[in-house]
Parts: structure tokens; sequence; C-alpha cells
């Protein structure tokens, strides 16, 4: 492998050696250097001073350390970082702790391809527009996944009362400035949860992009042509389930789904399906003309026991991959949580998260900003700071 990356005295999640592994492979393509080997170290403030003291006699811990190599041997050279000094220069900055990872990759990268800012000014001149670019093709290339929130459980409680409060429409609001990039809704047919008065309010405020469930029926056609949300997604739905229970099945429903996707796309509205994660029914999505599918992760979020995880996980990463080839977006959704979340941060197929329960469980312990700030950590750095 030409990047070959390992945590040693601290713990780097599946999540951030994927970020890393990416932007580390866009780096030796933008240098000409991609059939050059790249190792990169993720270290403990203890172990990179020991480094530090062992070949620089400086006793101390520092944020990156680059050890060149002679590229006609065919490696580049080796990147040693810190995630402790990582996670406090984050802090001090205002960014996220992958962020800061990959700014210092690139600035351990630059004085392998030979700039050394400490020659003086010129050079530190010369360096930091070397880094300025190369941070330029990582940001091209690489996409962080987006995080959508569900605030329909905020109308069931609401509901459980007949009153007024708590009020989804507010919630919407505190979602978007938690930093969520979009809000659901599922209006249901029996209006058990979200009404019609809180879809168009939500509609009025939200200022990211708002995503409209419901299911293929003639009603919610019209309602979602008079709407115009940002995006729908269809869904099968039976008034007695508890929550969507499974995936929409669009082969045996191809006539169906194909004229409702035509109807929307014809008022401007992009369709997202909710499909489980099978090989036929993500064919038949891009077949009948869908935009993106959400692959239903309740299988994975459901699984009891280490081998049926696995086997749930590894049906999600080949059903991602096959959304991706076929040109769909891919997003994903369904029983996620702050524990299941995580792994699946290393597809890097995964374009979105629409997640709902579980962060309006956690607001009502720790309040709806912080829920929201901690899954938007998980999904796009790996973990919370």
């Amino acid at each position: 492998m030409p990047v070959s990356i390992c945590a040693q005295g601290c713990v780097l999640s599946e999540g951030q050696k994927n970020i890393l592994a990416r932007a580390a492979e866009i780096l030796l393509r933008a240098s000409n250097n991609s059939g050059q080997e790249l190792s990169i170290l993720i270290t403990s403030d203890q172990v990179i001073a020991q480094i530090n003291e062992r070949w620089f006699n400086r006793p101390r811990a520092t944020n990156c350390i680059s050890f060149p190599q002679d590229v006609s041997t065919g490696v580049i050279g080796d990147i040693v970082i810190s995630v402790d000094t990582a996670r406090k220069e984050a802090v001090l900055s205002g960014r996220g702790v992958s962020n800061r990872l990959i700014e210092l990759l690139v600035h351990g990268f630059c004085h392998l391809l030979g700039h050394d800012h400490e020659k003086g000014p010129s050079f530190e001149k010369e360096q930091r527009e070397c880094e300025k670019r190369l941070l330029k093709f990582i940001m091209k290339e690489m996409t962080m996944p987006e995080l959508c929130v569900n605030v329909d459980h905020v109308a069931t409680i609401r509901q459980a009362r007949g009153g007024v409060e708590p009020d989804p429409v507010i919630a919407a609001g505190i979602v978007e400035m938690a930093g969520a990039d979009g809000v659901v809704v599922h209006l249901r047919e029996d209006r058990r949860h979200i009404q019609d008065r809180d879809l168009r309010l939500i509609r009025q405020v939200v200022k990211t992009r708002l995503t409209l469930e419901m299911a293929a029926t003639e009603e919610m056609l019209t309602i979602a042509q008079d709407v115009r949300p940002d995006c729908v997604t269809l869904v099968p739905e039976r008034r007695e389930e508890i929550t969507t229970e499974g995936g929409l099945d669009v082969v045996a429903n191809r006539g169906v789904v194909e004229a409702a996707i035509r109807r929307l796309n014809d008022a401007g509205i992009p369709v997202t399906l909710f499909v489980d994660p099978e090989e036929q029914q993500i064919e038949a999505s891009k077949e009948v003309g869908a935009q993106n599918i959400e692959i239903h992760t309740g299988r994975y979020a459901e699984a009891k026991g280490a081998e049926a995880v696995e086997r749930e996980f590894e049906a999600l990463v080949r059903a991602c991959g096959l959304g991706a080839d076929l040109g769909l977006g891919v997003h994903v959704g369904h029983g996620l949580n702050y524990s299941n979340v995580v792994r699946l941060t290393s597809i890097p197929e995964i374009e979105e998260y629409s997640i709902g329960h579980s962060i309006i469980s956690r607001a009502v312990m720790v309040g709806l900003e912080r829920a929201v700030r901690d899954m938007v950590a998980l999904i796009k750095q790996g973990f919370v700071v």
C-alpha cells in the first residue's frame, strides 16, 4: 500500500484513519509522487517527545516531525504527528481535530518535499504557499459527510399531551445552529407526530436543507409539490407500525415509484429512495430514476453478537459501494446512535447520515444543541472532542 497509518500510544478511530489515508493519497497525487510509499505514525505527546530527544536532541513534544527518504527507493518518507498536541491546537483555533490532523499532515508532507520554514522568512513563505496549494487539493477532493437531523420525535412528545410544546419548528432552528447540515421531517398519513402546520413553518425557517420523508401517495405528492422541500425521501408506510420497519420495495412497486419520482422531479424536487442494503433494490432505484438512496441501517443497528454485526456491516459496505458505482448519492439512516455510527465513518461512499431518535433521546439529558454537536463531531471527526 502506498500509504500506511498506525497509532502508537493513542487511540485513532477507523473514521480518522480513513480520512487521513484519503488525504495522504491526494497529497501523493498532487505532488506527482503517486508511486511512492508514505508512512504516517499518529502518537501521543510522550512518544513524540521521545522521538524528538533521540533524533534531534530536543526532549519536548512537537505537533509534527518529518523524516524524508530517498525517493529513488520508492519511499518518500515518514511523518509523525502528536494527536495530543493536535487536539490542543484544534481547541485553540476552533477547528475540528480531524481538520487539524490534516493540516499537520500537509505541513509534514511539505517538509518531505524539501521545504523548511526554519531556515528563514523566505523559506517560511515558500512552505506556507506549498501548504495552501496542497490543502486546496485536499478540500477539493474530500467531501465530509453531512448530518441531517429528524425532528419527528420532538413532535411525538408534543402530541403525547396534545399541547403546543415542545415545538418542532423551534427545534429545527436549534438543530441548524448546532451545526447540522439539514432537517428531516416525516409527514405521515395519520399525522401521528409532524403536522401540516409544522411542515409549512419549518419550510419557511430552515436555511440549510429540508428533507420531507413521505409515502408515494396522491395526498403526499400534492403536498410536496406545494411545499417544495429541498428533497423528498420516499419510504414505505403502514398505519400500525411504530416507526418505519424496512426499506421500500422498489422492485415490487416499480411503476408507482417511477411515476412518483417523475412527478417530483418535474417539480424540481430531487428524490431519495429508502431501501434495504440489497443489490436488487439499489439497482432498481437507479433504473426508476432516483437521484439518491438512503440505505436502511436497521439490521446493522439491531444486530446482536460480533458475527451478526460484522455480517450486517459488510452488507452496508457492499451496498454503499454499489450505490456510488451506479452514480447515486449514498445516504444512510435508521437506528443509528452515538455508538454504532462511528464504524460507518470508515465507509467513504456515505455522503449523508439521517438520524433522529438517538439525538432527541440524548437531548432530553444534555440539551438539543449539545446532542447535535456531539453527533456532528462523531460523523465528521470520528469522536467527540
